[in-house]
């Protein structure tokens, strides 16, 4: 089945409804967003000459354009390989093409610096939102490519401990079962509803795209593009029974902010990627009331491991409440997770573990890496890296994230990427990249350098290489690197070591 059956559907159903709307304009309703998918397709395979299978990139920046570019793509039959926009353009390109993607769309900004990087195979560079795009929509509309459940659909770029990312192999299957999850058990939707794309449509607020085109709910994308809590207010108002997927800093900055706020316009505020901490759940759920839910999932199985629906996080009568507060939930209806030990028996509940899944939301492998892809399906099941304990009731706490993944505002990264961009400086010896904790972004990176460089020459270095997100906020130079019997640094230390002198300054 293509995903994109859904909007056809939904054109020929609800063909009035609001489809996309930019701010508090809307776009296109359902019947011209059906016409306009069936004419990019076309111009497409006719005359861009995808062919199903093919992979075709969207690199941009939260814009009305994406939610047609990216059915145009299904419609087609060729896979889409959405890229964070907040990447740097280095990153963009290497991602580009490990894919082999084809042709590129790209938003206002981003297109002159995949251009000025130039990246071998891409035929097309298109920009979104420019006369060349429009044209591509002046064609006669194709017929819906068919496709089967297990055909590759998305492939989803996530950092990779090596410091390379990963292209997740995400099947129509893949994507259906996580929608067809998400409106079973964490979000309710129905015809008019709205959900606002406030987080990048790249990643977890685009995956969830594809229920609300299922159910006729319209996808609005802020004037802003981005996240800014006064406009969300202001939408949600405009529109009503609004939902969006916020990182847990972005809901601590709606509580910050929503003084006075009439919170009875939003269907259900979707919390996750990264740790929600019990006493921010309570603030918010002190405003927002029986509206939150909570997600615990990776690219390779989008959005779909745990969840802790609506009425577990109301439920204040619960003598347990405070304990499901700081966990992520109990597993989805349609996958199995365990928790397992080194060698991959199941642990019993309290114990630690690593947290393992498998169902129909899992990844096939990782887009050419089969060694990899071999670590992570060990066994049948999806390795997550992630360490949790299963309580008595079935829910799931996390203990610790993969290896030393840092995770701010809701971004994963991974401390190695950074590592190796500061190592190619030539007065640094050594270094290691640890997350501090931070009340604004959850946690802020900080770098532990051995050596003789000035920071501005770093900052120099990071901001020339990766994504301004992931550069150091603080630079902290030493003698030497804890590190054990066998040479490898000891982060644990290092976060001790870090808490100690953060807690000095804070009193200094």
């Amino acid at each position: 089945m293509n995903i994109a059956l859904w909007l056809v559907r939904t054109a020929e159903n609800h063909p009035d409804l609001p489809a996309v709307a930019h701010g508090t304009e809307t776009v296109s309703n359902y019947r011209e967003l059906g016409q306009t998918v069936a004419q990019l397709a076309s111009s497409l395979a006719n005359r861009l000459e995808v062919r199903p299978g093919d992979r075709v990139a969207i690199a941009a920046k939260n814009v009305p354009d994406y939610v047609a570019a990216l059915h145009a793509i299904w419609h087609a039959g060729a896979v889409a390989v959405p890229l964070n926009a907040k990447l740097h353009a280095q990153e963009i390109a290497y991602a580009i093409e490990h894919s082999g993607a084809c042709v590129v769309f790209a938003s206002k900004g981003l297109d002159t610096d995949i251009a000025d990087v130039g990246i071998a195979g891409v035929k097309h560079l298109i920009t979104l939102g420019s006369p060349a795009f429009a044209d591509l929509i002046e064609s006669e509309p194709m017929p819906l490519v068919p496709r089967a459940a297990a055909n590759l659909a998305w492939l989803f770029y996530t950092s990779g401990t090596t410091g390379r990312p990963k292209g997740a192999c995400l099947s129509h299957g893949n994507l259906a079962a996580m929608s067809l999850a998400y409106l079973a058990e964490v979000d309710p939707t129905s015809p008019g509803d709205s959900i606002v794309h406030a987080a990048p449509m790249s990643h977890g607020s685009g995956l969830y795209m594809m229920a609300h085109v299922l159910r006729g709910a319209v996808n609005v994308v802020p004037l802003s593009g981005g996240f800014e809590a006064e406009e969300i207010f202001s939408l949600a108002r405009h529109w009503g029974r609004m939902s969006l997927f916020a990182a847990p800093t972005m809901v601590k900055r709606m509580v910050a902010q929503a003084s006075g706020a009439d919170v009875t316009a939003f269907r259900t505020v979707v919390y996750g990627g990264g740790p929600m901490y019990v006493e921010d759940a309570i603030a918010a759920l002190d405003m927002f009331g029986p509206r939150l839910a909570q997600i615990y999932g990776q690219g390779e199985t989008p959005m779909t491991i745990t969840t802790l629906d609506r009425s577990v996080i109301d439920n204040r009568a619960d003598p347990n409440w405070r304990a499901a507060l700081g966990s992520v939930g109990r597993p989805f209806g349609i996958v199995e997770v365990i928790v397992v030990d080194e060698d991959g028996n199941t642990v019993a509940a309290g114990q630690t573990g690593e947290i393992v899944v498998r169902g129909p939301t899992v990844m096939s492998g990782y887009w050419n890496d089969e060694t990899a892809t071999a670590k992570a399906l060990k066994g049948g099941w999806l390795h997550t890296g992630d360490l949790g304990v299963f309580d008595a009731n079935g829910y799931l706490t996390l203990k610790d994230r993969s290896k030393d993944v840092i995770i701010s505002g809701g971004t994963n990264i991974y401390p190695r990427e950074v590592e190796e961009v500061l190592l190619a400086h030539a007065g640094v010896k050594e270094v290691s990249v640890i997350g501090r904790p931070d009340p604004e972004w959850g946690e802020v990176v900080v770098a532990y350098v051995v050596g003789d460089a000035a920071t501005a020459d770093l900052d120099a270095l990071c901001l020339g290489s990766i994504a301004r997100f992931k550069r150091p906020k603080h630079y902290i130079f030493i003698d030497a690197l804890p590190k054990n019997n066998y040479g490898k640094v000891v982060k644990t230390e290092l976060r001790m070591r870090d808490a100690d002198a953060a807690r000095t300054l804070q009193r200094g």
